[in-house]
């Protein structure tokens, strides 16, 4: 992932309803949700969340796909594996033990959870 992109994709996950609406997106996969319903769930108006939506698009963090009268909108994955890369990449300086402890606590489902509380 080039820098351009990553900040793109940052700057559109760092505003509440954004991340609160991506988050959704990512749990709901690979069914996605109608851009009414997302409205609902995450309390805003409609048009408020079209506006959030053209930005997550636009950093191609989700997509939307139109079935009949709505769009059903998914989070796009690829776009997110390829950031959380970019992001812990370098990450260790040449030094792995650094990034143990996050990489362990990614690959344990059971230390996501405790860590939440």
């Amino acid at each position: 992932m080039e820098q351009e992109s990553a900040v793109l994709a940052l700057s559109a996950l760092a505003q509440l309803t954004r991340l609160e609406t991506f988050r959704l997106l990512v749990k709901s996969e690979p069914e996605g949700i109608p851009a009414g319903e997302l409205a609902r769930s995450v309390g805003v108006p409609q048009n408020t969340m079209s506006a959030h939506l053209s930005i997550l698009s636009r950093a191609d963090l989700i997509v939307g796909e139109r079935h009949s009268r709505s769009i059903i909108y998914r989070a796009n994955l690829k776009t997110f594996q390829d950031l959380m890369m970019f992001m812990v990449q370098d990450c260790c300086s040449g030094s792995p033990q650094l990034c143990a402890p996050l990489l362990e606590s990614l690959g344990s489902p059971h230390k996501r959870k405790s860590r939440a509380r």
